[in-house]
């Protein structure tokens, strides 16, 4: 199965939920989320149940969040414009708010747009990456459905800085991230505890400052 077929069971067969918008400028947290393929704009299915347990394991800590603005296409061409939008967000939100740390993920080609933002080759496009300078402001990452794993990486093995910090869930028998045949599969991570086991890791590290 193509990530586009994946993408259009995605559009087709869930009702999406809608974007949680960031809240108070220079929050504690903020959440740099990409959707997935065929998602309407917004956090999409997996980044909006993600910054909302996010929040419940920060209790004190104010949380904000941000949809990366992509097109998130079928033809898997819009991974890189959105990697520049992830980066820039980080960038902006940096300068703007010195003290604010970042949780970055995605959601199948959102995997994609976070690999190209982390500064990892991918097939499907470039973007602009983060720069060295923010790299310690990024305290986690999370991903669903990383297309990266059908060339056998990862984010931890493409690259030390990020590695550490990046939790990666790919369902058994997901066609995008596992070369696997059930569709099915890659719409389940917001039903089958990953998403707060994603929350959980992102709140740890947070935690440890």
């Amino acid at each position: 199965m193509s990530l586009a077929g994946v993408g259009v069971l995605s559009a087709a067969g869930l009702s999406l939920l809608p974007s949680m918008a960031s809240a108070a400028p220079c929050s504690d947290v903020e959440v740099v989320f990409a959707r997935g393929t065929g998602e309407a704009p917004g956090l999409g299915i997996t980044g909006t149940p993600l910054v909302k347990n996010i929040k419940s394991a920060l209790p004190g800590r104010t949380v904000s969040s941000y949809a990366v603005d992509y097109a998130a296409n079928f033809s898997q061409t819009s991974a890189g414009p959105g990697a520049t939008d992830m980066t820039n967000r980080v960038r902006s939100t940096a300068a703007s708010c010195p003290d604010t740390s970042f949780v970055l993920g995605g959601y199948s080609q959102g995997g994609s747009v976070t690999d190209i933002a982390l500064g990892i080759r991918t097939q499907l496009g470039t973007g602009r990456a983060i720069p060295a300078e923010l790299a310690g402001r990024v305290k986690a990452v999370v991903v669903f459905g990383n297309p990266l794993r059908l060339s056998g990486r990862t984010i931890a093995s493409a690259g030390d800085v990020f590695g550490p910090r990046a939790k990666e869930f790919c369902n058994t028998g997901d066609p995008v991230c596992g070369n696997g045949r059930n569709g099915t599969a890659h719409l389940t991570y917001h039903l089958n505890g990953s998403v707060e086991r994603g929350a959980r890791f992102a709140a740890e590290r947070i935690g440890r400052g």
